[in-house]
Formats: structure tokens, C-alpha cells, sequence
């Protein structure tokens, strides 16, 4: 049951990686349109940062200190084969 978990936990931490990869490129290439005077959505991503945005990054610090903690149980008290 372990496994499962730890593999649940994974994906969607990945799924969160990505989430939050795609908020970075955004946040850039609309601060970039900006300052050419380019509609990229910036107004759109500052909505957005507080309901979406911010969750995202404390979920994956979040599961990455989890997935540290439960892999490092599993090794210390795992049975020697």
C-alpha cells in the first residue's frame, strides 16, 4: 500500500510541477508583453495568483517534504533482504 501511495503521490506532484512550470513561462512572457506593450494576460495571472497559483507551489513544497520523509522511513526501517 505503500507503493501506491508514494506512486499516487508522485503523479500528482508531476501534474503539480507542470501546473506551476506553466504559471512561471506565463508570468514571464506577460511581464515581457508588457513591457512591449503586448496584451499577454498579466492582468488575468494576477487574478489568478492567490486562488490558483499559490496552492499549487505550497502543494508541491508540500509533497516534495512528504515524499522526502516517507522514502527516508522506508529506507530506514526497511528489512535487510
Amino acid at each position: 500500500m505503500q507503493h501506491k501511495f508514494l506512486e499516487w503521490l508522485n503523479l500528482v506532484l508531476m501534474a503539480d510541477l507542470f501546473l506551476v512550470l506553466f504559471s512561471f513561462f506565463w508570468l514571464a512572457a506577460a511581464v515581457i508583453g508588457r513591457s512591449l506593450n503586448l496584451s499577454l494576460g498579466l492582468d488575468l495571472w494576477y487574478q489568478l495568483w492567490q486562488p490558483v497559483f499559490t496552492p499549487a507551489i505550497g502543494i508541491l513544497m508540500g509533497g516534495a517534504i512528504l515524499s522526502g520523509i516517507t522514502s527516508w522511513l522506508s529506507k530506514r526501517f526497511a528489512k535487510p533482504t
